[in-house]
């Protein structure tokens, strides 16, 4: 679907108050078109909606204009330069950045990063500055192993006592 098209959605969603469809789009064209810092700003816009700071600045910060306040709240979620180039979804060059705050913004969170692992790394690469030796920096909205442990064990264990209900309901009809 072509850009105006999906832009034209968006905007029947946000007026029609389907603000997570919105969102969803928007989403989905940022990560199109990397490039387009006005794509960016529109879901910082929606993001607003929701009253999420972070996301909002995460999407306005490679903008002259963006709000220190959301910047702030942005740098604390994601924080370290390798969670904050993730956050960035970028690709490519800075150079195609559009504005030079931009590109500035992109070439010294990228910096930061292979400041911290004392080796280059590229936008185009995410294995490049992803690297399991950054464990002191938690993901933002992810948990850890033992989380992921115990869920399982949960899991298992609804099920054993549902399959083990079932089979005693089984025996029960049969008695």
């Amino acid at each position: 679907m072509p850009l105006s098209n999906t832009l034209a959605r968006v905007d029947a969603d946000l007026a029609a108050g389907r603000v997570p469809m919105a969102r969803q789009r928007l989403r989905g064209l940022v990560s199109s078109f990397p490039y387009d810092l006005t794509l960016r700003r529109r879901l910082a816009e929606v993001y607003r909606l929701y009253g999420d700071a972070a996301e909002a600045g995460r999407w306005m910060y490679l903008e002259e204009d963006r709000d220190a306040d959301e910047t702030a709240a942005f740098e604390e979620r994601y924080g370290s330069p390798g969670w904050r180039m993730k956050a960035l979804a970028w690709r490519g060059p800075e150079a195609l950045a559009g504005t030079a705050v931009a590109e500035e913004r992109l070439v010294a969170v990228r910096t930061a990063r292979a400041e911290e692992l004392g080796r280059p790394v590229d936008w185009d690469d995410p294995a490049s500055y992803d690297e399991d030796a950054d464990e002191e920096y938690e993901a933002p909205d992810g948990g850890s192993r033992f989380t992921a442990v115990i869920v399982a064990i949960g899991a298992f264990l609804g099920v054993s006592v549902t399959v083990g209900i079932w089979i005693r309901g089984v025996i029960a009809l049969f008695e």
